[in-house]
């Protein structure tokens, strides 16, 4: 099956995240995209991605000041494929403890916390262990560089664990949103089979 070349990509722009990995991605899997950060791009996207990459205030400040936090409620309201990668899923949720009193998108119910044991951030590869609720991953290894981890108040909605000290969720899937704590965009086949399967291919 070929990419349907019609399908409109949009990466979120709100000044950060890991752009140039993911571009590289997308196009090796047949993908064309957009950077943009313009509401009438995002909701009019068929696919939309949130880069990984920053800090979970400044990246809420970021969307704040760009105007972008309704419209992104509003695009995955509307049931357009959303795709978070690493801070991309930590700041669906509610809050984080790597900025207190700093409200997430709140689309997900949950919080996010820091590993308490083992160094920080882990960097490197981990094996994803996935879940019934899951169509677009294999049990494999990924690329981490994470600090902290998401907890959802649903346990039916993690598509995978993986172990650092802790088993943690380490991706969601809920409707037309998948989230993934890991990099795909830096995974090797890893990640392409999931770009491809994401992608529709």
């Amino acid at each position: 099956m070929a990419l349907n070349s019609k399908a409109k990509t949009v990466i979120i722009d709100y000044n950060s995240g890991n752009i140039k990995s993911l571009g590289n991605m997308l196009k090796y899997c047949g993908c064309e995209y957009i950077l943009s950060n313009k509401k009438e791009d995002i909701l009019s996207a068929d696919k939309l991605i949130f880069p990984g990459q920053g800090h979970f205030k400044q990246a809420m400040d970021n969307l704040q000041k760009s105007g972008l936090i309704d419209t992104i409620k509003q695009s995955i309201d509307n049931g357009i494929d959303f795709l978070g990668i690493c801070l991309g899923l930590q700041i669906l949720f509610e809050e984080s403890e790597e900025a207190p009193n700093v409200e997430g998108l709140g689309i997900l119910k949950g919080k996010v916390k820091k590993f308490q044991k083992g160094k920080t951030p882990q960097i490197g590869w981990n094996k994803i262990q996935t879940t019934q609720n899951n169509d677009f991953l294999k049990d494999n290894y990924f690329y981490f560089v994470n600090s902290f981890y998401v907890v959802p108040d649903d346990e039916k909605i993690i598509s995978s664990i993986t172990n650092y000290e802790i088993p943690f969720c380490s991706s969601i899937q809920k409707d037309n949103l998948i989230a993934v704590q890991f990099h795909p965009e830096k995974s090797a086949n890893a990640g392409i089979d999931f770009f491809k399967k994401w992608l529709k291919l």
